[in-house]
């Protein structure tokens, strides 16, 4: 590995015009600001708890809805992930994480197969967690996935309050994602039996 393991992607469009910039070995700092603020809540706890410094400043379209923030967002994110992450070599590839949050339980686990795929298994009460869309936490989701080419499996297996459900994915998710981009020295190429991901 040379340098820092980092990235900052530009994405601009005619719903959303977007800045991020990620550090996969960071402190868990940075500023996010994508006008929907429980949305900003969240990815401020994926920052903080797997340590990524994140910073995102996003313009879009609400007065439509939040459905092109949030799915661009992911796609944005998912690229950064991707591209700081660089050939792979070294890396644990896996990660896992079951997070309580109050009465929400939720499992994550990913692997940076450079294949993508979402297993999101999650009902929410309400239809609305501020003011976020509880259906767009999966767009999210499976806009990373997909950008990031990683596989994802997010599962609630239990709870009632959809904050509590909501960052305890996020959490989960970047726990599960800290874990998977950590480096191993026992790890001399890639973490695969093809010698390739």
């Amino acid at each position: 590995m040379n340098g820092q393991r980092k990235a900052v992607i530009e994405r601009n469009t005619k719903e959303t015009q977007i800045k991020l910039e990620l550090l996969l070995d960071g402190k868990g700092q940075g500023g996010i600001d994508t006008g929907i603020g429980f949305f900003d809540h969240m990815l401020e706890g994926f920052s903080k708890h797997g340590f990524f410094d994140l910073s995102v400043k996003i313009n879009g379209d609400l007065s439509v809805d939040a459905h092109h923030t949030v799915e661009d967002c992911g796609i944005v994110l998912g690229t950064a992930i991707k591209e700081a992450l660089g050939d792979k070599k070294g890396i644990k590839r896996y990660g896992n994480m079951i997070l309580p949050m109050d009465d929400a339980l939720v499992l994550c686990a990913v692997d940076l197969c450079n294949r993508p795929y979402l297993s999101y298994e999650a009902d929410f009460l309400t239809e609305k967690t501020g003011d976020l869309d509880t259906e767009l936490i999966r767009e999210f989701f499976y806009a990373v996935s997909y950008s990031a080419m990683m596989n994802i499996h997010i599962k609630v297996i239990s709870g009632f309050n959809s904050h509590h459900i909501a960052e305890a994915m996020f959490k989960a998710f970047a726990k599960a994602l800290d874990e998977a981009v950590s480096m191993d020295d026992r790890i001399t190429d890639v973490l695969s039996t093809k010698g390739t991901l």
